[in-house]
């Protein structure tokens, strides 16, 4: 992964991982097998095989298997709201700022957290009631910028439904971009995509 100023301040505080280090890795591959395998499928001597340690290593930096998947999804929503937040100062009217969070998203989805993000979204039901509590009070903080921005452009006018509904709606529609969304293919760009997904909305 990219070293961004953002990843590295996160790094710095003990946030995320750092990519290049042996829990980064770990991580970034765990991610990888839990999409492509599913959490419950993936051993133990599969994570370690695809870092290449031993299985008994892994207890060195997680003290069980669903810690790992919770780490994956803890980290990928520190990052990607670190990283919308940015996006959102960066912007100055509402309309921009709502851009940038669905650019910001849209990327999340199908750049380099990618695979983290898919983790997110299924196999949210294999972490226990206290790993789902917990991720869910940082779901908040990301869920709130949007419904921020969203709520400031409904009371400008820009928008007529519940902000809630648009965010809900929005959620299942970008995350989707990643079962057809095919850039190498000559299409569009996230810029493009995001001017696409705006229009939709009449903004």
């Amino acid at each position: 992964m990219k070293q961004t100023p953002i990843l590295h301040k996160l790094v710095r505080e003990n946030l995320v991982s750092d990519p290049e280090g042996a829990r980064g890795r770990l991580l970034r591959e765990a991610a990888r097998l839990f999409r492509d395998k599913g959490y419950e499928r993936t051993t133990v001597r599969d994570l370690a095989a695809a870092v290449g340690i031993q299985s008994g290593s892994l207890f060195h930096h997680f003290r069980t298997k669903e810690d790992i998947l919770k780490a994956v999804m803890v980290e990928t929503i520190r990052l990607n709201t670190a990283l919308m937040k940015a996006a959102v100062e960066a912007a100055d009217a509402p309309r921009e700022k709502l851009r940038a969070l669905v650019r910001a998203e849209l990327e999340s989805i199908n750049g380099q957290t990618g695979e983290a993000m898919a983790v997110l979204v299924f196999e949210w039901r294999s972490l226990s009631p206290d790993s789902q509590s917990e991720v869910l009070k940082l779901r908040d903080i990301y869920e709130a910028l949007w419904l921020e921005v969203l709520g400031t452009l409904r009371e400008q006018g820009d928008i007529q439904a519940d902000p809630f509904v648009v965010r809900r709606i929005l959620t299942g529609a970008l995350s989707w971009t990643v079962t057809w969304y095919k850039p190498e293919r000559g299409g569009l760009t996230l810029d493009g995509l995001t001017d696409q997904v705006m229009a939709m909305m009449n903004l």
